[in-house]
């Protein structure tokens, strides 16, 4: 919404009558001769014994009026007035008279103090302290620099509401301030984000007839670009040129990075290349923004490329053009890359800053390349650059990832030894490292010594907490830490009810797991793949067979899609109850169901018909792997094996250990035990020796019991 492209005139309003005389002339006089004298001591005795009245602002209005024309006897009596006093209680009127003052003597600091007194007196409204200036001028014209020095200090003190405020009750009043405080009204409003709020007062501004500058021009151009309007901003590039105000170097650079931040590279490049017809010329700023844009595009090439035409146009790159290049490569792990574009900054004299180094200290961490990761961090202390609690973080985060723990912790102490504060992301990262090396001891003593700082833990550290307890079997401490993040509004997610039920699970509680699952659902988070799979496990665990199929029932109604390992759970399940037919109808289904099986499933029911001394069943499922496409192994095999050698029927075990070898499968350890054990439950020994000194020729050593 852009009006008011034009100005129109604004009137001003009369000033108000001056003040009526002070009813004691008397006291007026003896103050007067006090300044004259510089007789201080008097001064302060006549407007201590005096000045008992609610408001002394009649008195120093008056006061200001007979000396105005001497700065020496303003300046005294301005003084005396800053001496707090028993009976002097100013109001606000009185303040503006003294702030009008100091700022004809050019006093602006102890003007703008008093303004900021006003600003905030309790109870005092903007259009009191608009009056209070307005009416509150000792001399006859109004000086209007004082509203400048208003607006300025609203500014200044991060009141732009009352700023904006105030603007308007000036305008209303038919004063208006500068164009430069004006701008800096606008300036800051933008900087906040508070878009809508500027474009207000800019219309105002046009309305009063005040001359825009490029000052202007481009606060309102970033207006338009922070609030993700550029289409609008032609119409008003348009309109300001009609008022004589046209684009410079720093809307052009604007408007490009706003393009690039959008991804609009094309038009950042048009725009770019239009400058010339301009008579303007990119600079670093406008390079930086291009490779920036490319770079987060992942353009790689095409940033380097704009890089080589910066450099050629003889323009030298700072950090924040290199920095985009090293962040990508490191993001693509591309190491090489890295170190080559750090090693251009200091072949082009470019310090590296902070990003620099946490790049590619980052890249090299999260590799596992801890000695290059602190070769640069020596480097960064050896350049005079001081890490910090990121930089310590990203070190402490390889550590824990290559499970170092003892060196994460001791990165930590230098850390803390070095001032850096740690934050919920550093202890987050240690907690992790500590829970996954189950050092559970250790991170229960972290987490106290965090609640202890006042680090507030977040969603991510109970998370980790209740992953490494549940890990750990101790379900207790687990829930004691899930009931505190509910309490805290830290909402679980999915996985967070996938863990803790995986945790009863494992344990046999399946009460408990069903209570949390109700839990989840009561909360409106749907289950997943994982939470299907989770209970269906726990359920098949236990040969609770119904249960299980009813959530694989479930899942179906709801299309979830059940994983493979899922539908492996569910036959071996059925094994366990000892239903192998039925794990032979649901290999059916499973297929029909668009879900195909893997060796482990085959393997699974092929032991399970063995079990049950259904051989012939067992041989047609290896045929069925076949022509699934699923080579059968050294476990299928042996399961077929291991089913002739406990029937004794020793002539077929050893036609599957031949076909084994002639399919190019290594018979193993459990091979050979089997079959010599088999044969010398038969009396068999010279057999049993044979496949013993071909087991040792394998290279494998038989058990004590063979």
């Amino acid at each position: 919404r852009l009006r008011h492209l034009f100005p129109s005139s604004f009137s001003t309003h009369s000033l108000p009558p001056p003040y009526p005389p002070l009813s004691d002339p008397f006291l007026v006089e003896k103050v007067l001769l006090s300044l004259k004298h510089n007789n201080l001591n008097s001064l302060h005795n006549h407007l201590n014994n005096n000045l008992n009245r609610s408001d002394p602002f009649p008195l120093i209005v008056d006061i200001l009026r007979r000396c105005h024309q001497n700065p020496t006897l303003v300046n005294r009596f301005l003084h005396a007035l800053s001496f707090p006093s028993p009976n002097l209680k100013h109001s606000t009127r009185s303040l503006g008279a003294m702030v009008h003052a100091l700022v004809r003597l050019r006093k602006v600091p102890e003007a703008q103090a008093l303004l900021l007194r006003m600003i905030r007196k309790s109870g005092v409204t903007r259009r009191e302290i608009i009056d209070s200036l307005i009416n509150g001028d000792s001399c006859s014209n109004v000086n209007v620099s004082v509203f400048d020095l208003l607006i300025r200090t609203y500014v200044q003190s991060r009141k732009l509401r009352e700023g904006s405020e105030a603007f308007e009750l000036l305008r209303g009043r038919g004063f208006c301030v500068s164009i430069n405080a004006c701008n800096a009204l606008l300036g800051a409003l933008v900087r906040i984000g508070w878009v809508d709020l500027a474009f207000n007062v800019y219309d105002s501004v046009v309305n009063s007839g005040m001359h825009v500058n490029v000052y202007t021009l481009n606060i309102m151009v970033n207006a338009l670009c922070k609030d993700g309007r550029l289409e609008y901003v032609k119409d008003f590039l348009d309109g300001m040129e009609n008022k004589g105000v046209f684009a410079d170097g720093v809307t052009y650079n604007t408007l490009i990075n706003a393009h690039c931040r959008e991804g609009l590279l094309s038009k950042a490049f048009e725009l770019m290349n239009s400058m010339a017809s301009k008579g303007l010329r990119p600079g670093i700023f406008t390079y930086n923004a291009i490779i920036n844009g490319l770079c987060k595009k992942g353009n790689y090439a095409r940033a380097r490329e704009v890089l080589d035409e910066m450099l050629a146009n003889g323009l030298s790159p700072d950090a924040t053009t290199f920095n985009p290049l090293l962040v990508e490569s490191c993001r693509k792990d591309n190491v090489r890359e890295a170190e080559k574009v750090f090693n251009e900054m200091l072949h082009h004299g470019v310090v590296p800053d902070s990003i620099s180094f946490s790049s590619i200290i980052g890249v090299f961490s999260r590799n596992g390349n801890l000695d290059r990761a602190l070769a640069y961090f020596n480097s960064m202390r050896g350049s005079g650059s001081v890490p910090d609690t990121v930089i310590y973080t990203i070190l402490i985060d390889g550590y824990c990832r290559n499970g170092k723990m003892l060196e994460a912790l001791r990165m930590r102490n230098e850390m803390v030894e070095q001032g850096c504060v740690m934050d919920v992301v550093t202890y987050n990262t240690l907690l992790n490292g500590l829970c996954k090396g189950k050092m559970l001891a250790d991170a229960d003593e972290l987490f106290k010594e965090m609640v202890e700082r006042g680090v507030f833990p977040d969603f991510y550290t109970l998370t980790t907490l209740i992953h490494g307890y549940c890990k750990d079997g101790n379900m207790n401490k687990a829930l004691g830490l899930f009931e505190t993040m509910t309490q805290r509004n830290l909402k679980p997610d999915v996985v967070t009810y996938n863990t803790l039920i995986d945790g009863f699970c494992k344990i046999g509680e399946m009460d408990k797991a069903k209570e949390l699952w109700s839990d989840m659902l009561s909360r409106n988070i749907v289950p997943n793949h994982i939470s299907f799979s989770i209970l269906i496990n726990g359920f098949c665990s236990l040969g609770l067979m119904s249960e299980a199929f009813g959530l694989w029932d479930e899942m179906v109604e709801k299309d979830i899609k059940p994983s493979l390992v899922t539908c492996n759970t569910i036959l071996k399940g059925y094994l366990r109850a000892g239903d192998v037919s039925k794990a032979d109808d649901f290999l059916n289904r499973m297929i029909s169901g668009g879900v195909s099986p893997d060796g482990i499933t085959y393997n699974t029911l092929i032991n399970g018909f063995v079990k049950e001394e259904n051989l012939g069943r067992a041989f047609m499922l290896i045929n069925d792997m076949v022509q699934q496409g699923i080579l059968p192994d050294v476990i299928t095999y042996n399961a077929i094996l291991f089913g002739y050698c406990r029937q004794g029927r020793m002539e077929e075990a050893e036609k599957v250990l031949r076909m084994m070898i002639d399919k190019g499968i290594n018979p193993d350890k459990s091979t050979y035990t089997a079959l010599i054990n088999a044969h010398v439950s038969q009396d068999n020994l010279k057999e049993a020796f044979r496949f013993h000194d071909e087991m040792l020729q394998r290279g494998f050593v038989p058990e004590d019991n063979v």
